[in-house]
């Protein structure tokens, strides 16, 4: 008897596999502890704050907490610290985005050229992503230091008073961002770099049979093949910097004159300062539906572009 012989015996005469409806149960209890904790932190979250949107609940206020309908989302609307706040974290989004993209590219094709020390080069680009956002904005906040900060020392020596880098309206809010792109070119860097190494080398041949000289080949070889990743680092981006808090919160705290102030921060305010949970909920989940709907476009947008 041959061994194929063997083999195919052995396959029939195995016992048949579990009912379904055993099998079913089974797959029910592995999966059991995601679907606890996905109700646990985000569904039972969310409803909770859908609930509380529509009361007037005050943690100040011993009292139960009643029914107003849609007077919070109104005020909401109507209210201009709302709007100010979400105009600061258009433009911080703004000044974040596109440099985060061009200067992670940039970075990218800088170490996929095979220059000598690529650990070095690597090691420099991402690890400030690995540092803690206080580590960072204590790091800038001394830096930017009008007086003693080695920004301003530096300029004075060009014969330049420098700048009140955090104490300016019109200045702040750069200053974050230059901090933020500082801080978290690394993770696009990383997924830049992965695409590049994924384009087979034989397109660049290719390209260079046919006369391609390397600009010809980076605009069109390397951008167009980088589409897709491209788009994905925009999604991630937008949708990070219009969650900007913490580097905000540190380093000025919303100020100078609610200048660099975020919408998130003006939820947190409204909410654990002011005490009004109830109107803090409504404002997430108004700037909530912006986000999604800004999303919904973004991948109508992913999707277009991929059929053309």
């Amino acid at each position: 008897m041959t061994s194929a012989t063997l083999t195919k015996g052995a396959v029939t005469d195995a016992p048949t596999s579990l009912p379904r409806a055993r099998r079913g149960r089974i797959g029910l209890l592995y999966v059991a502890p995601f679907f606890v904790a996905f109700a646990f932190f985000l569904v039972w979250p969310t409803v909770s704050g859908i609930w509380m949107s529509f009361t007037d609940r005050d943690l100040a206020a011993g009292a139960e907490p009643k029914m107003v309908g849609f007077a919070n989302y109104a005020e909401a609307l109507t209210d201009p610290m709302v709007w100010t706040t979400f105009g600061n974290t258009v433009l911080f989004t703004l000044l974040t985005t596109i440099p985060l993209v061009v200067l992670s590219l940039a970075a990218a094709l800088l170490v996929n050229m095979g220059l000598p020390g690529q650990w070095v080069w690597r090691m420099s680009f991402f690890l400030p992503y690995l540092l803690a956002s206080t580590v960072v904005s204590l790091f800038w906040k001394w830096l930017y230091n009008p007086e003693l900060g080695l920004i301003n020392s530096i300029l004075g020596l060009f014969g330049s008073e420098g700048e009140k880098w955090l104490q300016d309206p019109n200045v702040a809010m750069f200053s974050i961002a230059i901090t933020t792109t500082w801080w978290t070119l690394g993770f696009n860097f990383l997924l830049y770099l992965a695409a590049l190494q994924n384009i087979p080398a034989t397109v660049y041949e290719a390209a260079s049979i046919d006369g391609a000289g390397k600009w010809r080949q980076l605009f069109s070889v390397t951008i167009p093949l980088l589409r897709n990743t491209t788009v994905l680092i925009l999604v991630l981006q937008i949708l990070a910097s219009l969650k900007v808090f913490d580097q905000i919160f540190q380093m000025t705290g919303g100020g100078p004159d609610n200048s660099t102030r975020s919408i998130l921060m003006y939820v947190y305010d409204t909410g654990f300062t002011g005490y009004r949970l109830g109107y803090a909920s409504a404002i997430s989940y108004v700037f909530f539906a912006i986000i999604l709907v800004l999303s919904l476009l973004q991948l109508r947008f992913a999707r277009r572009s991929d059929q053309v």
